[in-house]
């Protein structure tokens, strides 16, 4: 020390590289990264710059996005238009919408599939519903590749069948972003992960005995009778069956008779 003030320390220059490029991502953060850990994002993975940066991958696209260039230029992080906020708003929204459509394309590729992979295996996409299938961890699917047409579904690969996903902010979510060929490339791919079917069925009983099958299809008889009856009725068309009453002021009646029929079809 000389006259009370310290004197500067000197970094070795290794440490200093060290240094600036830590800050330096810290104060860059991709524009991919709060985009997948946002709360309802969590069915996404994140696609590698390489594959965004390639325009074949992209190819088509511009026709399904507004502001497609700004939209890619955002997503890629080289946007530097000077803009309002509600052109701004309009640009993030593209972009939401392109990052998804490329997202369905590269969920299909090698990088993709062992990304979502991982994510199945951790259970990222909830637990099949169903009792039988014991948890079985569920995948994204869609049930278009258009755009704006349904919602994502998730798809069970022991039951074989699809649910609507649990939280509100998931079902808003474009099934068009995963697609409908992702879950079956993947198990193509994967040939070790397609599940034993099950072959468990729910038995209704009724104190520890079976109900017999003819009791259900009796029931199934008589509400057919009942919806036939009424359409008759609506056609002016006069009682067909034997036991229905004449005039056609048997409403009541009927009314029972469709409540007994929708309770045992329930």
């Amino acid at each position: 020390m000389r006259g009370g003030s310290e004197e500067p320390v000197i970094l070795p220059k290794f440490l200093f590289d060290q240094l600036r490029d830590a800050l330096l991502s810290e104060a860059f953060e991709p524009w991919s990264k709060p985009f997948i850990s946002s709360r309802g994002n969590e069915y996404f993975c994140e696609i590698d710059e390489d594959y965004l940066t390639d325009r074949f991958n992209l190819t088509g696209l511009n026709a399904d996005v507004q502001y497609y260039q700004y939209a890619l230029d955002l997503v890629t992080d080289v946007f530097d238009l000077d803009c309002d906020d509600e052109m701004r708003e309009q640009i993030e929204k593209s972009a939401r919408h392109l990052y998804g459509l490329v997202h369905a394309r590269y969920i299909t590729t090698t990088r993709g599939l062992a990304k979502m992979l991982d994510k199945y295996k951790k259970g990222d996409f909830g637990k099949c519903p169903r009792v039988l299938c014991k948890a079985h961890p569920l995948l994204p699917t869609g049930i278009s590749d258009l755009p704006g047409c349904a919602s994502v579904k998730l798809y069970c690969s022991k039951c074989e069948d699809l649910y609507n996903p649990k939280s509100s902010r998931h079902a808003n979510i474009d099934g068009a972003y995963f697609g409908t060929s992702f879950t079956n490339i993947l198990f193509q791919v994967y040939p070790a992960l397609v599940p034993d079917k099950t072959k468990d069925r729910y038995s209704p009983k009724v104190f520890g005995f079976k109900v017999h099958a003819s009791a259900a299809l009796e029931r199934w008889q008589d509400g057919r009778r009942v919806e036939m009856c009424r359409r008759l009725r609506a056609l002016g068309i006069g009682p067909v069956f034997p036991g229905e009453r004449e005039d056609m002021g048997g409403e009541e009646e009927m009314d029972e008779d469709e409540a007994v029929a929708e309770g045992g079809l329930e």
